[in-house]
């Protein structure tokens, strides 16, 4: 017996035990990314959240996204489905020459919290005192 119960032939070594369908995976890894959530919050349908991550993250290590992605895209263009645009902006965005970050040497100034009005005067009975 291997390990979850599983049967193992002689000479070979127990894997992980996988009671669920490889598609099953396939599926959670479609649902994570067609929705956005967190791995944490796939649906139980899927199976356990590691059961569709580990799949996934083995994928996108050794390029098998990028060789899926690189097919799919050969394809739509040898049947003109995509359309090559460029856009090129030149736009310059910059920042205040006070807004750097560094404290310049030398001014060591404290910051002040803004001006706030008096506290009102109050009487030794706690009453407030007429104006």
């Amino acid at each position: 017996m291997g390990r979850a119960g599983t049967a193992v032939a002689e000479g070979q070594e127990a894997g992980p035990a996988t009671d669920m369908d490889p598609a099953a995976a396939d599926r959670g890894i479609h649902f994570r990314v067609r929705t956005g959530i967190p791995w944490r919050d796939i649906p139980e349908g899927y199976g356990p959240w590691g059961r569709a991550y580990d799949p996934f993250r083995r994928w996108q290590r050794n390029g098998t996204w990028q060789r899926i992605f690189t097919q799919l895209q050969t394809r739509a263009d040898a049947k003109d489905l995509i359309t090559w645009d460029l856009n090129i902006d030149s736009t310059v965005c910059r920042a205040h020459q006070h807004a750097a970050g560094a404290r310049k040497r030398g001014s060591c100034r404290r910051s002040r919290p803004a001006a706030s009005p008096p506290s009102p005067v109050t009487t030794d009975s706690g009453a407030r005192a007429a104006d």
